[in-house]
């Protein structure tokens, strides 16, 4: 076979409508370069704003969509010799970025490049993670590790003061990057607090992914002060902000004195008028506020070597198949907000 089934994605807000299967060449690795069989890929909100056109940063014209890559090597260039064909693996979501902060916008998969809606791709050896051969996991759960995974990983362990057992973890929303920073702080020991606009999925956060307490944000406006009286007004030692301008004051209400906000999203927004001192409460409370813009091959292999030891696999809430109509739904579904990953299984 020389040719593979692609999707790609006319333009940024043209809609996920919009996209299109097409036929092309299957790539050759050059050099330095593999060429992965992509197994499954999974769906991550950025996705949704690409599609839609409300993501902030480059992006190509006629993109493959989608940033999560799980596969098994198809052929390695002549240069490559830390991988065999075969090996099962995971792609970084920044090519580029093999330690330290990410450089520019300019190397994320799925985005400014071509990413994981399609059949095979070539990568730069640099960039691929290899899984350990008797992970449990299964190609969904892996390819969840890629973005929310590593997101959630760098919040938690990407800074200088990172994670201790019996801290207590603060995700903001049922999101891919909160679900998931839910897991791996409840597998790591610390107390966890999720907020959400739903008691159902208040309550699917408590059976599948460990949560200690839950607050509902519609019924509860002023979650801070909950999280706060949970927590015996100590507050809370990492908190995944991602609601942005229209959450960050009361994250900065309910963080610990020396605790850390890790900025992850934008989905909420303030008037100028009705945004906080961050300055000034930033200093009253010694804590952190740090930007994470996904994260590095080195974190990426530090999460994978943690979840495969651990078994561990974010929910996969539903499964589709690589086909065009199988694919709109997958977004549909995003753009509903399920719980859990949705991932799309690639032939």
């Amino acid at each position: 076979m020389s040719t593979q089934r692609v999707f790609r994605l006319p333009s940024k807000g043209a809609g996920y409508e919009a996209i299109q299967e097409h036929t092309e060449p299957i790539p050759q690795a050059q050099a330095h370069e593999v060429v992965i069989k992509i197994h499954a890929t999974t769906l991550n909100y950025r996705d949704l704003a690409i599609a839609k056109g409300f993501y902030p940063f480059p992006v190509k014209e006629n993109a493959v969509p989608l940033s999560d890559i799980a596969g098994t090597i198809h052929a390695l260039g002549p240069n490559v010799t830390t991988l065999t064909k075969g090996d099962k693996v995971i792609a970084n979501f920044d090519i580029s970025n093999t330690f330290g902060p990410q450089q520019d916008w300019l190397h994320g998969l799925g985005g400014p490049i071509d990413g994981a809606l399609q059949q095979y791709i070539a990568l730069p050896a640099s960039a691929i993670i290899k899984i350990p051969e008797k992970t449990p996991l299964t190609y969904p759960h892996l390819a969840s590790l890629v973005c929310t995974g590593t997101t959630a990983w760098n919040a938690l362990y990407g800074s200088g003061h990172p994670l201790k057992p019996g801290q207590t973890v603060l995700s903001l929303g049922t999101g891919g990057v909160s679900m998931t920073g839910l897991l791996l702080a409840h597998a790591a020991g610390a107390r966890t607090i999720i907020t959400s606009s739903s008691d159902e999925k208040l309550s699917i956060a408590r059976e599948k992914y460990g949560a200690d307490f839950g607050v509902n944000y519609t019924t509860t406006p002023n979650w801070a002060d909950a999280v706060n009286e949970y927590t015996s007004g100590e507050g809370v030692d990492i908190i995944f902000e991602n609601g942005g301008s229209g959450t960050i004051a009361q994250s900065l209400s309910c963080v610990a004195r020396g605790g850390q906000i890790a900025i992850i999203g934008f989905l909420s927004s303030a008037s100028q008028e009705d945004m906080p001192d961050v300055a000034g409460a930033v200093l009253g409370k010694g804590c952190s506020v740090r930007g994470i813009n996904v994260g590095s091959k080195q974190l990426t292999e530090d999460l994978v070597r943690f979840a495969c030891a651990r078994g561990l696999g974010v929910h996969v809430e539903r499964t589709y198949g690589f086909e065009r109509g199988e694919v709109l739904r997958a977004f549909g579904d995003l753009e509903r907000g399920a719980v859990g990953k949705i991932a799309i299984e690639i032939p």
